[in-house]
């Protein structure tokens, strides 16, 4: 069974039991959240909401919060301009459960 679900403005395929990286969540480590559910499927059947499916139910425990690896943005012209920012993403691991 699986399911596809929105939330951060992404759409992810998801199983029982995945561990995947999210926008940042605003809950506390050990919490449940109930993500939106675009479409459920199981074998070669599918239903799919409109926009969502009202019956499913998709949870997801919070794991951990944390940052991802920096990325470097370094500009530069050849006259004497040069800029370099540096940008580290903030997510959130869950672990997904689908009832």
């Amino acid at each position: 069974m699986y399911a596809v679900i929105r939330t951060g403005g992404k759409q992810y395929r998801v199983s029982q039991d995945d561990v995947l990286r999210v926008e940042k969540l605003d809950a506390e480590v050990g919490a449940t959240v109930k993500l939106d559910v675009l479409a459920i499927g199981e074998g070669e059947s599918l239903k799919i909401g409109k926009p969502v499916v009202e019956d499913a139910n998709v949870t997801a425990t919070v794991v951990r919060h944390a940052r991802a690896r920096k990325v470097i943005v370094y500009k530069f012209r050849p006259k004497n301009y040069s800029r370099k920012k540096g940008h580290r993403q903030a997510y959130t691991e869950v672990r997904i459960s689908i009832a």
